[in-house]
């Protein structure tokens, strides 16, 4: 039992061990017997780079340190890199443009555009032969293109040499997914139109290359479809949740088929491309990824059509891919950060890139407790909803702990129950932190999502508040020490339930949220240009919504001191959404603490920063909960202007 505070413990995860060697892992891909993933390198600036594993065990960077594998696309990226027959496509993120990686050397295969990154690259596939391939291209026709003026289409390019590249597909406003077919005669996409987003109403088409003629295979009006993949017989697998439920189906013959059919979600938010949760094997079985009251597992398919889970001890699986008998995969568990594994069809492990060395005592972490909890609707009708708690790693006679509430971005989204030391960060120094599934998080289907529309400010906000009170009534957390914090559509949330009257919370931290859901409706990047009109209301129809729901609306309620974190590059929530908001609270007296971080976009990547966010947001905590800070991390102080 520790004889410090809650909140002042010392714990070996410090900020400096957080990004110590932290690699962020990505998608991973088979190309013949070798396997090449994506890393994520913090101490690089966050920078990806490619990694290929060859069958004797031995590991080597793939593209030259200069390299960034990052797209543009969408803001959100993914599927930025696809491999075939020995031969790498990459986009760089310092000009967009496609490449050709082979014994060789490096080769463009687009041309500059007019303007700077104008033309945006992901998500390809090669044909059979190799000679060409099919890719999406975002085109930005002049350097900050308003969202009406950006153009999304499926291009053919040359997979050898560099030229212009021939349009395919072109008119819906967002495409996705272009897969050919084992023969090359056919191509498969998914397009979507305003104001739906992929997780809303998607349509997936497939294309006679010989006569022009389209297929709609699936989707429509209240359905999603994605992550369609050609089988050698010729026939097509997507996931669809037609049903509630992103589930297995596969088109043959012109007929659509069952494969998957559960209460549980294969199918994860197209905030990225290139995502991939099921891999069908030679013998017929179907290995995929399910998440399920919060956690994700793998399972398989077996060719009789019985459905068998596999104990592999996963509760995070991402980028599953057929490798042999089995899959390869990115995964993680509650005590193991993410790693490259791969998975027989019998359910054995074994890891080919196996997670970081904490070298931490695992009785000093957290595990997450799955919580269902009574909140209410924006009408007050009673509902209920849904968290991770995790406790902290000790206790503290005749004190209660203090309580972050995390709020994750999206905010169609989810928690994710992997090992995270930016989490352990917290619980390893006395906060209990509960990770808040809100109504409109994805996971437990169709209706819980849509739980948020027109709703967003309200259904999130209930739910953060009755997480913190369900925890303080059952005696777990200290009622007078509740902190929230979220970042992007999290951060909107965090300002949104401190722009309350009754807020029940004593501290909050907003990491580059929204503050004006108006300036952010006529400020923002074309994929998510039109995701307010089902969040909030079409605007300007529904401008008085907007202004209604809008945190700086509502200052004169704020009381809460709060410190703002920022991207000075963050394109998806612009600096000035963080403006707003501090120059409100310095004008209205509130305690305020702001920190601009150059370099960054949405989201940090960079190690230094990471580690600033950390640790300024733990001395804006000590200095309003009244604990210490550890005197031998170095900890520089945050200024709170008072």
């Amino acid at each position: 039992m520790p004889d410090a505070p809650y909140g002042s413990w010392p714990t070996p995860l410090t900020s400096a061990l957080v990004v110590q060697a932290a690699v962020g892992l990505g998608e991973v891909r088979p190309d013949g017997e070798d396997l090449l993933w994506a890393e994520g390198r913090a101490a690089e600036g966050g920078r990806i780079a490619l990694v290929r594993r060859t069958p004797d065990g031995t590991t080597s960077d793939v593209v030259p340190p200069e390299v960034n594998v990052r797209t543009a696309v969408h803001e959100y990226g993914g599927g930025a890199w696809w491999v075939a027959d020995g031969v790498v496509f990459l986009v760089d993120w310092a000009d967009q443009r496609l490449r050709r990686l082979d014994a060789d050397g490096i080769t463009l295969l687009t041309p500059e555009p007019a303007v700077a990154r104008g033309d945006r690259y992901a998500d390809g596939d090669v044909a059979p032969d190799g000679s060409w391939l099919v890719c999406v291209r975002e085109h930005h026709p002049s350097s900050g293109a308003p969202a009406a003026e950006v153009v999304n289409e499926i291009v053919r390019c040359d997979a050898r040499a560099l030229a212009e590249p021939e349009v395919l597909v072109s008119g819906p406003d967002f495409v996705a997914a272009p897969r050919l077919s084992p023969d090359g005669s056919a191509l498969a996409w998914v397009s979507w139109d305003h104001p739906s987003m992929p997780w809303d109403d998607t349509v997936l088409t497939v294309r006679s290359l010989a006569s022009g003629e389209d297929t709609v295979v699936a989707g429509g009006p209240g359905a999603s479809v994605s992550e369609p993949v050609w089988q050698r017989d010729g026939s097509l697998t997507f996931l669809s949740d037609r049903t509630g439920w992103w589930n297995l189906y596969r088109w043959s013959d012109g007929a659509v088929e069952p494969l998957v059919q559960l209460d549980a979600e294969i199918g994860v938010p197209g905030w990225q491309l290139g995502g991939s949760r099921y891999a069908l094997l030679d013998d017929g079985s179907v290995v995929f990824a399910r998440s399920s009251e919060g956690f994700d597992a793998l399972a398989v398919r077996r060719p009789d059509g019985t459905v068998e889970e596999l104990d592999t001890g996963f509760t995070v699986v991402r980028s599953v891919r057929a490798v042999g008998d089995g899959v390869v995969c990115v995964a993680g568990s509650p005590t193991t950060e993410t790693g490259v594994h791969v998975v027989s069809g019998s359910g054995s492990v074994t890891t080919v890139r196996p997670p970081r060395d904490l070298g931490l005592d695992p009785s000093i972490l957290s595990a997450p407790e799955p919580m269902t909890f009574a909140s209410v609707d924006g009408d007050g009708n009673p509902r209920e909803a849904h968290a991770l708690y995790y406790p902290p790693s000790g206790t503290v006679e005749g004190e209660l702990p203090p309580l972050l509430v995390v709020i994750h971005g999206g905010p169609t989204g989810a928690a994710a129950p992997v090992l995270s030391v930016g989490l352990q960060y917290w619980t390893t120094r006395g906060f209990g932190v509960v990770d808040v599934n809100y109504g409109g998080s994805t996971g437990y289907g169709r209706a819980y999502r849509e739980q948020l529309q027109g709703a967003w400010g309200i259904v999130d906000v209930a739910d953060c508040l009755a997480a913190a009170r369900a925890l303080a009534d059952a005696g777990r957390v200290d009622p007078a020490r509740l902190a929230i914090r979220g970042g992007s559509a999290g951060g909107f949330t965090v300002l949104a339930a401190l722009a309350r009257s009754d807020t029940p919370f004593a501290a909050g931290a907003d990491h580059f949220g929204v503050a004006d859901l108006e300036a952010l409706a006529a400020d923002t990047h074309k994929f998510e240009s039109r995701y307010l009109d089902g969040l909030v209301g079409p605007y300007p129809a529904a401008r008085d919504v907007y202004v209604e729901r809008s945190p700086l609306t509502h200052v004169d309620r704020f009381s809460t001191p709060l410190i703002v974190l920022q991207g000075e590059e963050d394109a998806i929530v612009p600096p000035n959404q963080s403006e707003m908001i501090v120059a409100a609270l310095r004008e209205k007296g509130v305690p305020v603490a702001y920190l601009l971080f150059a370099g960054e976009q949405h989201g940090f990547r960079r190690a230094e920063n990471i580690r600033r966010a950390l640790d300024a947001e733990l001395s804006f905590y000590a200095q309003l909960f009244g604990f210490t800070l550890p005197q031998d991390e170095g900890i520089e102080p945050v200024e709170i202007e008072r």
